[in-house]
């Protein structure tokens, strides 16, 4: 069949949307019509050549639509279903799905080309060129075949709009305050960046009891939002916000520092790193440019003298057959704010403006409804 879909052809060059011919699915695998596709960042690394992928690729591992057809052997859904799309595929019989680390799950391997389990590619262009789906997904796709493995069944009353973030961006932020930091009632936390992955990791640590929840972000718009997901003080730079954090705690310096900023920097993880205080944790959210490095620091002082510890993961340690559910529920019962998290809605032709808008701060999350 024929879909519409935003790919990336060549670094530094704009999404272009194209028609692209769509394989059947094969073992194991389902078709999805995608309903939304969300904005994501790391989307826009591979655009810009901070992230490295095989190209030509379809963008997007954010989306939430139906399932219209399946291939053999597919057990975990079926034609009709509504699903969300886990940017980490479970496929639960490897060393990691088979004891709870399904963020870790061996099929995740072929993010960056969109091989797919089963072998090859099934988006393909009019020259006869292979094209995978970014984190083997493509939910820049009006349709897309996926694996089984990263399909998550959606209840009926959860729209798609929200489902769809819940499939990268509100995990890996909530994740990496409750699962990855491991916040606990009463710390005070340390947020740099508060787009769409460090609003929720605001809102995971006001939900872990956090008592201070200082953010650091230069955008006056995030810095308002900050506050509507809970944070209790906020900052444009990081040096106002050490102070802050001096006097909030008398000199104890914070328990958590979590890096969610746009594009990771060596300044940033060091300004994260000498915030926190003994046996504090710097938890490293962000995606930084290929080839840079990001970590260097002083043993001395820095880490030994202090036992700071500096912790890098996927997907918030969520897993997501489990934990997409739960953030379904927390939203359901008023706990989890994602209505809130959507700034702006974009047709696919508009996916360009979308992530100029991302680029320059005008929104927090912004999504591609398809069919408009």
């Amino acid at each position: 069949m024929r879909t519409r879909a935003a790919i990336i052809r060549e670094t530094g060059k704009p999404w272009e949307v194209t028609e692209l011919e769509l394989d059947d699915p094969r073992e194991g695998e389902v078709r999805i019509r995608f309903a939304v596709s969300g904005m994501c960042h790391s989307d826009e690394h591979l655009r810009t050549g901070d992230s490295v992928s095989r190209l030509p690729i379809v963008g997007g591992h954010e989306g939430a639509g139906v399932v219209e057809a399946t291939g053999p052997g597919v057990t975990r859904v079926r034609p009709g279903d509504r699903v969300v799309c886990s940017f980490i595929p479970a496929c639960g019989v490897c060393r990691y799905c088979s004891t709870g680390r399904q963020n870790l799950c061996d099929q995740g391997a072929e993010m960056a080309t969109g091989l797919l389990p089963g072998g090859g590619f099934r988006f393909h262009d009019d020259a006869g060129e292979d094209l995978g789906g970014f984190c083997m997904l493509g939910t820049f796709a009006e349709h897309a075949v996926v694996s089984q493995a990263s399909c998550v069944k959606l209840d009926d009353d959860i729209p798609f709009e929200v489902a769809a973030l819940t499939g990268c961006g509100v995990p890996t932020g909530w994740g990496s305050s409750v699962y990855v930091a491991g916040v606990r009632a009463g710390d005070t936390v340390v947020v740099f960046g508060c787009g769409g992955v460090g609003s929720n990791a605001v809102q995971g640590a006001a939900y872990a009891g956090a008592k201070n929840i200082v953010v650091v972000d230069p955008v006056p718009f995030k810095r308002d939002k900050a506050e509507e997901f809970g944070a209790t003080h906020v900052f444009a730079d990081a040096a106002s916000a050490h102070e802050a954090v001096v006097e909030l705690t008398r000199g104890q310096l914070a328990d958590h520092a979590i890096c969610t900023v746009g594009v990771l920097t060596a300044e940033v993880v060091s300004q994260a790193t000498a915030i926190v205080g003994k046996d504090g944790q710097v938890t490293v959210t962000s995606v930084g440019r290929t080839g840079d490095v990001h970590v260097q620091l002083a043993a001395n002082g820095l880490l030994v003298g202090y036992q700071r510890r500096v912790q890098g993961h996927v997907f918030g340690k969520c897993n997501p057959l489990y934990d997409i559910p739960k953030l379904h529920g927390l939203y359901r019962a008023g706990r989890l704010k994602l209505d809130e998290l959507i700034t702006r809605r974009y047709p696919l032709d508009e996916i360009n403006q979308g992530y100029a808008d991302l680029d320059e701060g005008r929104i927090i999350r912004g999504i591609v409804v398809h069919g408009q």
